[in-house]
């Protein structure tokens, strides 16, 4: 049975911009409030000779913010505009003097038009954006030392927003301070190619010289990842522990990372958020598309290079004008297809990620998380709150056909005592891809975890629940900067605490265990142990299973 998430968020109230990735807030330079008013000392340091470090490239300047040193907008590859456009990543020009990065990089050419027409998720996720260009390819990076000789473990955060929307830092969650500080860890973040220009397979209408051009955007990551393995000792880093971690699409970058035959030797952890892969677009399905979007363009088989002249945002709806008579002459289940990483055999492998236990993936331990209520649609909606079974099992037939009403009633007895819209909520959100992750990775060497997020602020009347990202800045030890999704204050902060030193041990060790939580054993699949987290944590063995086995296979 075909089912439509996306029509049935949009029948319940939930507005597509949720699906980029739960965005952010006022402005991500902004200090914690916490730090800042702890002291009555300076706190931010700026100077010719302050925060001052190498690169592969050249020497770069940031700042010292509540004495965590900064840089903004580091180039670890050079502009993808014209001729670079659809290629891999080329490295920078090295630069004379001194670089100034106090600044965030440009975000990847996507579709800006409305992003803060919804004045309630402008609110709540505060999205942070800034000039849109094809000379992408910046870091950020947090650190409590400079060429020190420490051996600090490193965390390279994979933006949301499926393959299409996003940057770095797009909520205050994603900021780096706090859990570079805290943890004395080294934070970075990137920004990459997206959608169109990150992932059109013009390898069956362009020949050789395109053959990477359909996965070009997860090059960028093995670029950055490149880039850290070759300049991290100089931030305090340790080249030889750097754990890959992600939030929705980014999950799903994470899962795709960790299979690629490049990422060996530059991933020894991954932690995936609310999203990942199994298993990339085949490239009959992506050469198909490619050829369509020469022919959106106008453009014949000896006119392929014309593309790299088409200005950004012509492009992308041109190649979206492809993708809509794409799905309607060759539609996919679910929301395969699209824009995305490509299953080549040579960047991105074909078959299931974690399939082979020789594989070099089979050495990374994986750390995955999704939330209770991924896609609650009652913030604002008191109305849809108070509806009663009757109108909850009619909504959910969008996404559920004739199952819906068997799919309502095995979620109500897994969790009785649910309102009927938190059924629905339950239901929508449902687990089956992180299990299904969790099964695969459990049969290679290295152990798995799950976590399952239930924590649920008092905000909107309590109708936010465990939504879609809030767990990001219990991770980074954010809450108090993430206001808006926590409410700030004590006790969001005492599970932060448990969860980043959780995250920390476990990019130390591969094991997330001694930092407050319970003992938190690995993931099998016979068992499904998931570690529950709230106020008091718990874990539990596979809480939903009996509820998951009346869903439709996805």
């Amino acid at each position: 049975m075909k089912t439509n998430r996306r029509s049935f968020l949009q029948k319940i109230g939930l507005g597509s911009a949720a699906f980029a990735a739960a965005p952010l807030a006022v402005s991500a330079s902004s200090s914690n409030p916490a730090s800042a008013a702890d002291s009555e000392e300076q706190y931010l340091h700026i100077g010719d000779d302050i925060a001052v470090a190498n690169t592969s490239f050249g020497k770069i300047r940031g700042y010292q913010l509540n004495g965590v040193y900064t840089f903004l907008g580091v180039p670890y590859g050079a502009d993808t505009s014209g001729k670079n456009r659809f290629m891999p990543p080329q490295k920078p020009s090295p630069w004379e003097g001194v670089k100034d990065t106090i600044w965030w990089g440009n975000t990847a050419p996507q579709i800006m038009d409305r992003r803060y027409a919804n004045a309630h998720a402008s609110f709540a996720d505060h999205w942070n954006y800034d000039d849109v260009s094809e000379d992408c390819l910046k870091l950020n990076l947090w650190t409590n030392g400079l060429a020190d000789s420490k051996k600090r473990p490193v965390l390279v955060w994979l933006h949301g927003g499926g393959f299409t929307n996003g940057n770095g830092i797009e909520q205050d969650g994603y900021h780096g301070e706090n859990f570079a500080k805290k943890g004395d860890a080294v934070f970075v973040s990137i920004n990459h190619r997206l959608g169109p220009i990150g992932f059109t397979d013009l390898s069956g209408v362009g020949g050789e010289k395109y053959a990477a051009s359909g996965n070009v955007s997860q090059l960028d990551i093995i670029a950055s990842l490149q880039w850290v393995r070759d300049n991290i000792a100089n931030f305090g880093g340790d080249p030889s522990n750097v754990t890959i971690m992600g939030q929705s699409g980014g999950g799903a970058k994470v899962t795709c990372t960790m299979a690629m035959p490049a990422a060996k030797g530059l991933v020894h952890k991954g932690v995936a958020l609310s999203g990942s892969m199994l298993k990339a677009n085949s490239q009959e399905y992506s050469r198909k598309l490619g050829s369509f979007v020469l022919e959106a363009a106008g453009l014949g088989p000896t006119e392929v290079d014309k593309l790299q002249d088409i200005p950004w945002r012509t492009y992308i709806d041109i190649a979206n004008k492809a993708l809509d008579r794409m799905r309607k002459e060759n539609p996919l289940p679910g929301f395969r297809g699209g824009f995305g990483p490509i299953a080549d055999g040579v960047n991105v492998p074909m078959g299931e990620f974690f399939s082979d236990p020789k594989d070099h993936s089979s050495s990374i331990p994986l750390l995955i998380c999704t939330t209770f209520h991924e896609w609650g649609a009652t913030r604002t909606n008191a109305a849809l709150e108070a509806s009663g079974e009757a109108e909850i099992i009619e909504a959910m037939k969008s996404r559920f056909a004739d199952k819906a009403a068997s799919v309502y009633q095995a979620y109500k007895s897994n969790f009785p005592g649910k309102k009927p819209a938190e059924i629905m909520t339950l239901a929508a959100s449902n687990r089956q891809g992180a299990v299904a992750c969790g099964n695969a990775k459990a049969k290679q060497s290295a152990p798995v975890y799950m976590a399952w997020f239930g924590w649920e602020p008092n905000l909107y009347n309590g109708r936010m629940r465990a939504f879609h990202c809030i767990d990001i800045c219990f991770w980074y030890d954010n809450t108090d900067r993430m206001y808006t999704h926590t409410g700030g204050g004590k006790r969001p902060r005492t599970l932060a605490a448990k969860m980043s030193a959780s995250l920390l041990s476990f990019m130390k060790t591969g094991n997330p265990n001694g930092a407050g939580l319970p003992s938190w054993p690995k993931f099998s699949v016979e068992k499904g142990e998931t570690m529950v987290l709230n106020d008091v944590s718990e874990v539990q063995n596979d809480p939903d299973r009996a509820a998951r086995a009346a869903l439709p296979n996805p």
